[in-house]
């Protein structure tokens, strides 16, 4: 059976929207896209190297599928782990709109029935079902417990403005941290795994 991992590329500030270049999430006015393209260096890219190694297969929410689609085609390169395994491995969309995925192999789920549809994949499959950006996805699979572990890229940069990873309303959660590094650029990597709801106490009691 996979696991369900989620890697995601957020602020300091907690923003995870359009990270990748100005227009690639302009929804609800948002101006501040592109703020990773910076901080990008050698050591984001070993790490992201050894996670698409793991990948079995890709579950994407319809926005993040199309900016993919839009791409990665175009840019297979022999040799790129990302490349191939994105235009090779199964993809899964979660949506209720995409009736016919030109860029395969690929599947749309069944939005009614999502949780089920995702377990039933999780069962058929090895190594990692992977999660990149798909920022409502992440959303909805955090608030079912769907999710087995979460990479953050925490970037050093803070906005002010943009969709959070872990909006007002989020289940409380515990994590353990299970592996940490930093790259040249300042970025934080971390790897947690849930543990379960958060507890509470006094400090020093």
């Amino acid at each position: 059976m996979a696991e369900l991992t989620l890697t995601t590329f957020v602020t300091l500030d907690g923003v995870m929207q359009a990270p990748g270049g100005p227009d690639e999430d302009r929804s609800d006015g948002f101006e501040y896209g592109g703020w990773a393209a910076p901080y990008v260096d050698e050591g984001m890219g070993e790490f992201i190297t050894e996670v698409f190694g793991r990948a079995g297969a890709f579950l994407l929410g319809r926005r993040t599928y199309e900016i993919f689609a839009g791409y990665w085609p175009e840019h297979d390169e022999p040799g790129d782990p990302v490349a191939g395994g994105l235009n090779r491995l199964p993809k899964y969309v979660a949506s209720t709109t995409l009736k016919d995925p030109a860029w395969g192999p690929a599947t749309v789920l069944d939005g009614e029935n999502l949780q089920s549809e995702i377990v039933r994949v999780k069962d058929a499959l090895e190594g990692e079902l992977q999660v990149h950006g798909s920022g409502q996805l992440a959303q909805w699979l955090l608030a079912r417990d769907l999710v087995d572990e979460i990479n953050l890229l925490v970037f050093p940069v803070a906005l002010g403005a943009g969709r959070r990873l872990f909006p007002t309303g989020g289940l409380p959660t515990a994590y353990e941290l299970t592996a940490s590094r930093t790259t040249p650029s300042g970025m934080a990597i971390q790897t947690y795994r849930p543990t379960g709801r958060a507890t509470f106490a006094t400090v020093g009691s």
